[in-house]
């Protein structure tokens, strides 16, 4: 059994596994972040969650649970660069303070995960954590729909230990190797799972060998770091405004990814906006008022486009 010892689990010397999860806009990383917590609930172990939005709103943080003290929101950049001495320091706070079984750290939708990985060969975060792997949620409809597939999204895949097809429900079984073939090339030999709603099992993206390759490969100096320019805005939308309306509003707007909390005709609903795709889903538990009525959207910067992928 491990024992506390001034605020510090005792794992007998074990180091912590640690886990990237990393997508395009929209692909399903903080689902299956739920599903890990839900995951470690049941069989009792203790998961840190480090999330980094982007948008700065705070949605996360309410679908996920504020998590007590094991959660924590890092906002106003990218853990792969602007924050990455942030990541450091609370990961390190987050082992003295709760001593986690699992870490695992939730990159925004345009974060890149091999330069976050990067992050745990620093000091004192690589003296306690294993090798960390990259899991890379994808949208199977996105692929399908040729969307936004080069620049940040092929960058993303091409980090990945393992890559997660989400969403494969919303595209025909005939499409699936074509959209695996097309990964294919942007990551040889990384292995593929299928899966809905981002339901794998946790003891596959926690194995110890899955992310020694990446590891092995790690450069002495980090290579040079960019990111696309994307921009985001917070939608105000009334209360008891007409859903239909909304959705029409939303998809006129050309957003990238949407996402909120309102109030509309049909009552309290969360936002989940994925290109053309805008879903309004029923709220049982209510975020904290000042998350209401406000949808962050999200697109490509005015003016840029990216290159060599298909739109």
């Amino acid at each position: 059994m491990n024992e506390t010892h001034g605020g510090v689990r005792d794992r007998g010397g074990d180091r912590t596994p640690a886990l990237v999860v990393s997508g395009f806009l929209g692909s399903g990383k903080t689902t299956l972040v739920r599903h890990l917590l839900g995951a470690a609930q049941r069989d009792g172990s203790r998961v840190a969650v480090v999330s980094n939005e982007f948008g700065e709103l705070g949605i996360d943080q309410a679908l996920l649970g504020s998590g007590e003290e094991a959660y924590v929101e890092l906002e106003g950049g990218c853990v792969c660069c602007k924050l990455s001495d942030a990541l450091v320091d609370t990961l390190e706070m987050l082992r003295q303070r709760v001593g986690p079984d699992r870490v695992i750290v939730e990159t925004s939708g345009v974060g890149l995960p091999y330069d976050t990985q990067l992050n745990f060969e620093r000091e004192p975060v690589c003296r306690w954590v294993e090798e960390c792997a990259a899991v890379v949620v994808v949208n199977a409809e996105q692929v399908d729909e040729g969307r936004d597939l080069s620049g940040t999204f092929e960058q993303q895949v091409d980090s990945a230990d393992l890559l997660l097809l989400n969403k494969v429900d919303l595209v025909s079984e005939s499409a699936l190797p074509r959209i695996e073939a097309a990964l294919g090339e942007m990551a040889p030999d990384t292995p593929v799972v299928r899966c809905v709603h981002c339901r794998v099992d946790p003891d596959l993206l926690f194995l110890p060998d899955l992310g020694a390759r990446r590891a092995a490969a790690l450069p002495v100096r980090p290579r040079p770091h960019a990111h696309e320019p994307f921009e985001s805005e917070v939608i105000p939308v009334r209360d008891g405004a007409s859903s239909h309306a909304l959705v029409r509003r939303l998809r006129d707007l050309g957003a990238l990814r949407a996402k909120g909390f309102v109030r509309t005709d049909r009552g309290l609903a969360l936002v989940q906006g994925v290109g053309r795709r805008i879903e309004l889903h029923a709220v049982q538990d209510a975020p904290s008022a000042e998350l209401v009525g406000r949808v962050v959207v999200i697109r490509r910067a005015a003016g840029f486009a990216p290159s060599g992928g298909a739109e």
